[in-house]
């Protein structure tokens, strides 16, 4: 859809239509509601959701063939740059409205694992779905820190073990599990459950944003043979497949709300006085306002160079990791030069600067922490 970093009329025209739609449904919506809201109404969900539905705006990034637009990543990438542009835009982006979405890794799986979880989520008859990566022993090496277990005692396999920070798990009825089947990378799979599955179990984390992850407690959860998603020992393959695109279109969600941010900065400096000036008029702010649109401009090339390779089939793997760790920092050196213009209104909660100054401070270590997407690119670097 897109050639190089020249967007296409298409893109231009979706682009419009999503930053149009935030600025005149969700942002409104959003200053009746609590500050740490996650989530609307079902009244206000539905009349939402049918509107995105009749202007073909539904499921923008799955695949045509079961329902969705089958954009490409540097279209979503640009996409979720507006999508994210509101107070909870980095974790519930549009409150769902334009689709809730599911592991895309799914679609890896059979046709009849599709149609029994895939279609029903998506056409809502389904509560939600998760993924469940990181463990107590960490969650940036896979290979390695994997220790739940998945044994096949006759014609099902048996889980156990023991997952950490799952967003949605609490909510969903079912999600993708990987588990240790075998030694090192080959031994790895991929498995979908069931929440209501005997040996089952979660518990929220309380954390700085008011989405909770969770704990999972897997005890001899049993689950049929059938549900093994992909090949046995080919699950690593899906965790890289799954973090690694789905990393450019996270780092567009860290620029939105950047700019955001940055925008309200601006616009608040030149309305505030100060000692007969405002504050646009002082060179110290002038400064804070400069970093940040350097920061913005810089990170939004950074992000597209990446997604621009995941459709043209190049290696993305650099620059998934460079997308990551330089969105998450400037979106945390963003909002809190907003926080600090803004003053004493930036950290009430009649902003959604604070709530962002948090939330920010989470990005850092989600989807890999700053330290090992360090390691990453300095590895790359020296083979």
């Amino acid at each position: 859809m897109s050639a190089g970093f020249q967007m296409s009329n298409e893109t231009k025209m979706l682009q419009t239509w999503v930053r149009e739609y935030v600025r005149k449904e969700i942002l409104p919506l959003e200053t009746t509601m609590d500050p740490e809201a996650i989530t609307i109404s079902t009244e206000d969900y539905e009349r939402l959701s049918s509107k995105t539905r009749e202007a073909g705006m539904w499921h923008l990034g799955l695949p045509e063939k079961y329902g969705g637009a089958g954009l490409d990543c540097f279209t979503m990438t640009v996409l979720m740059e507006e999508m994210s542009q509101h107070r909870n835009g980095l974790y519930n982006t549009c409150y769902g409205t334009l689709g809730r979405g599911v592991p895309n890794i799914i679609f890896s799986g059979t046709e009849e694992q599709i149609e029994k979880y895939a279609i029903p989520t998506l056409n809502g008859e389904r509560t939600g779905s998760f993924f469940a990566i990181t463990e107590p022993t960490g969650g940036s090496d896979p290979a390695r820190a994997i220790q739940t277990t998945a044994v096949l005692r006759g014609d099902q396999w048996v889980l156990n073990g023991t997952k950490v920070f799952i967003s949605g798990a609490g909510t969903a009825d079912w999600g993708i599990i990987f588990a240790r089947t075998g030694e090192g990378r080959g031994g790895i799979s991929a498995f979908i459950v069931e929440t209501d599955t005997p040996g089952f179990k979660t518990s929220p984390i309380y954390v700085l944003r008011p989405s909770y992850p969770y704990e999972i407690s897997l005890m001899d959860c049993r689950i049929p043979r059938e549900n093994l998603l992909g090949e046995e020992g080919k699950g690593f393959e899906l965790v890289t497949r799954l973090l690694g695109v789905s990393r450019f279109p996270y780092s567009a969600a860290n620029l939105g709300v950047a700019v955001a941010a940055h925008r309200m900065a601006v616009d608040y400096a030149k309305k505030r006085e100060v000692f007969g000036r405002t504050l646009s008029e002082k060179q110290g702010i002038q400064w804070m306002l400069a970093d940040s649109e350097v920061d913005i401009r810089s990170t939004r090339w950074l992000i597209w160079e990446g997604a621009w390779k995941v459709d043209r089939g190049e290696d993305y793997r650099q620059e998934a990791s460079i997308a990551k760790l330089v969105s998450s920092e400037v979106l945390g050196r963003v909002v809190d030069r907003a926080v600090q213009i803004h003053g004493a209104y930036g950290v009430s909660k009649e902003l959604p600067l604070e709530r962002w100054y948090r939330e920010a401070r989470i990005r850092r270590i989600g989807e890999g922490p700053s330290e090992v997407h360090r390691f990453v690119i300095a590895r790359n670097l020296l083979r």
